[in-house]
C-alpha cells in the first residue's frame, strides 16, 4: 500500500513534531476531497459546537480540531481510501469497508456520550478494528470466500485453519508494520465486554468502544428487528466497561444508525435500491433541465439583436426558471430616479401576490443581494436558514420568500451599473442541490445576453416591456 504509507509517514511526522517546516496539513487535507469534507463537517459538528461560528476552511478547521484529530481522521480515510482503490470491486470487500466506516460513526456518537477526551481516536480504533477481515477480503478473495464458508466463521477458528494466524492479530501485525501510534494499535484489539478491571487504562476504554462499536454495525447493517435487539444487548453487557449507561448507548447508535443510512451506499440499512432509483431519476431531471437551459440560451441568442431588452428578460426568466426547478423565481429592475429596485414579474405559487411587496433601495446595505450586484456573479446560497446567514439576508427578502431553502441571484450588470438581476429559488419540496460548473456557465450565458440586450437599448424600453410581460 505505497499510497498509504507515504500518506502516514508525512502526517505520523507531523503528529510526532518532525519536519514541521516542511509539512503543511492544510495543504495535504486539500488535496484530498473526502478528507477535506470529512474534516470540515467535523469541525461544524455538535462536539465542536461551542467554538461558535461556521468553519468554512480547512485551515481554521485545524485551529478549532487540532492536528492531532485531523491527524487521526486523515489515517483512519487514508487507509479506507486504499484499501477500496486496491479492491478488485466485489460486494462483500466492500461491505467489509461500510461496516468499518458505520463502527467509526457508532464511536463518534459513543465518545460524544462519554465526554471522551479524544473522540476521534475511538473513531479510528473502530474503524481499523476489522482491518485484518478488511484485508483479506479485499487482497485475498478467494480466501474470503474460504472463511465465510467455514463453520466457524465468525470466529478464530476458520482464520487459524486457513491462514494461521487470527484476523484481529494480522490487523495489528499490519498497523504495527505501517508504524501506527502505539494507542492506536492497542485499541484495534477485541475484547469481552464486561467490568472495568483496577488496571483499566484508556487503551483499554479503545478497545471496549472498538468492540461494541464493530458489533454494532454488524447488528444494523441489515436494518432489521434481530439486529435492534442485539444493539440492546451489546448496550447492556458494555455499559460498566464504557461508563456510559444502556440508553444512552442505545440513543447514541440510533444517530449513528440515522446518519449511516444518509451516507453509506451498499449497507441495506441505507437502501441502496431505493437510492439509487432517487438518484438516477435526479440524474434524468437535471439533464432534462440543462437541455431546457442549453435550448433557452440558443432561443435567446437568436431574438438578442431584434428583440426587445423586455423581452429578454422575460425569456431568462423563464428559462432558469424551468431548467433549474426554482419552486419560484423573479426579475428585478433598478430605478435610478426612484433610487430602488423591485419586482416586475415572476413565476411560482404565490409570486404575483407578493410583488409589489419586493421592493428595496440602491443603496448599498451589507447583505446578499448588494453584495451580488457588486461583485456582478452569479451568487448561489445552498442554505438560507442557516442561523448564522441571517445577518446577510433583508427584510424584505423574510417577509416575500422566507421559504426557500436555496436560492441563486443572477446580477444584470450594464455599462458597468447594476440594472437588476433575476433571482431564483427551492423550498424543500425540491432535495438539496449543488450547481455544476456547466449550470453556471449557462446561467452565465443567460445573464450576459439579456445585459447585451439593455446595453444596446434604453433603461426604459427594458421597463415598460417588463411590465407589459
Amino acid at each position: 500500500m505505497p499510497g498509504f504509507a507515504r500518506a502516514i509517514g508525512a502526517i505520523l511526522g507531523a503528529m510526532r513534531g518532525e519536519d514541521e517546516h516542511e509539512f503543511d496539513m492544510a495543504q495535504t487535507v486539500l488535496t484530498d476531497p473526502v478528507l477535506t469534507q470529512k474534516v470540515l463537517r467535523l469541525a461544524n459538528s455538535g462536539m465542536y459546537s461551542a467554538f461558535g461560528q461556521r468553519v468554512n476552511t480547512v485551515t481554521k478547521a485545524m485551529l478549532v480540531l487540532g492536528t492531532d484529530a485531523i491527524g487521526h481522521l486523515a489515517l483512519g480515510l487514508k487507509l479506507i481510501e486504499e484499501l477500496a482503490a486496491a479492491s478488485n470491486d466485489s460486494s462483500s470487500a466492500h461491505a467489509e469497508m461500510e461496516k468499518a466506516v458505520l463502527a467509526g460513526m457508532v464511536a463518534q456518537q459513543l465518545a460524544i456520550g462519554a465526554s471522551a477526551r479524544d473522540p476521534e481516536e475511538a473513531v479510528v480504533c473502530s474503524m481499523l478494528h476489522t482491518l485484518g477481515r478488511m484485508m483479506v477480503s479485499f487482497y485475498m478473495p478467494d480466501t474470503w470466500t474460504r472463511l465465510q464458508q467455514h463453520p466457524d466463521a465468525d470466529g478464530d477458528a476458520a482464520a487459524l485453519e486457513v491462514l494461521g494466524i487470527t484476523l484481529e492479530a494480522l490487523g495489528c501485525a499490519a498497523a504495527e508494520h505501517w508504524g501506527l501510534p502505539r494507542n492506536l494499535v492497542d485499541g484495534m484489539r477485541r475484547v469481552a465486554p464486561g467490568e472495568r478491571g483496577a488496571k483499566f487504562s484508556h487503551g483499554d476504554w479503545l478497545a471496549a468502544i472498538g468492540s461494541m462499536s464493530s458489533a454494532c454495525a454488524d447488528a444494523l447493517w441489515n436494518d432489521d428487528q434481530g439486529g435492534a435487539a442485539r444493539v440492546q444487548e451489546l448496550a447492556a453487557s458494555f455499559s460498566a466497561m464504557l461508563g456510559v449507561s444502556p440508553e444512552a448507548i442505545v440513543k447514541a447508535v440510533d444517530i449513528a444508525k440515522a446518519d449511516a443510512a444518509d451516507e453509506l451506499t451498499i449497507a441495506p440499512l441505507s437502501k441502496p435500491v431505493e437510492r439509487r432509483a432517487k438518484a438516477l431519476a435526479s440524474t434524468r431531471k437535471r439533464a432534462e433541465g440543462n437541455r431546457i437551459l442549453i435550448s433557452g440560451v440558443a432561443d435567446m441568442r437568436e431574438l438578442v439583436a431584434t428583440g426587445t431588452a423586455g423581452q429578454m428578460m422575460s425569456m431568462a426568466l423563464e428559462t432558469v426558471y424551468q431548467g433549474l426547478t426554482f419552486s419560484r423565481a423573479v426579475a428585478f429592475l433598478r430605478h435610478r430616479r426612484d433610487g430602488k429596485y423591485s419586482a416586475k414579474v415572476g413565476f411560482g405559487d404565490g409570486v404575483r401576490e407578493r410583488l409589489a411587496s419586493m421592493t428595496f433601495s440602491d443603496v448599498y446595505e451589507p447583505n446578499v443581494f448588494h453584495a451580488a450586484l457588486n461583485s456582478d456573479r452569479v451568487i448561489f446560497i445552498d442554505n438560507a436558514r442557516d442561523p448564522k446567514f441571517a445577518a446577510k439576508l433583508p427584510q424584505w427578502w423574510k417577509s416575500t420568500l422566507s421559504e426557500a431553502r436555496s436560492f441563486v441571484i443572477l446580477p444584470l450588470c450594464a455599462n458597468g451599473h447594476p440594472a437588476g438581476f433575476i433571482y431564483g429559488d427551492w423550498d424543500d419540496s425540491f432535495p438539496p442541490i449543488a450547481l455544476s460548473q456547466i449550470e453556471f456557465a449557462l446561467l452565465n450565458d443567460v445573464r450576459s445576453l439579456v445585459v447585451r440586450s439593455v446595453e444596446q437599448r434604453k433603461p426604459v424600453e427594458l421597463v415598460t416591456s417588463v411590465r407589459v410581460a
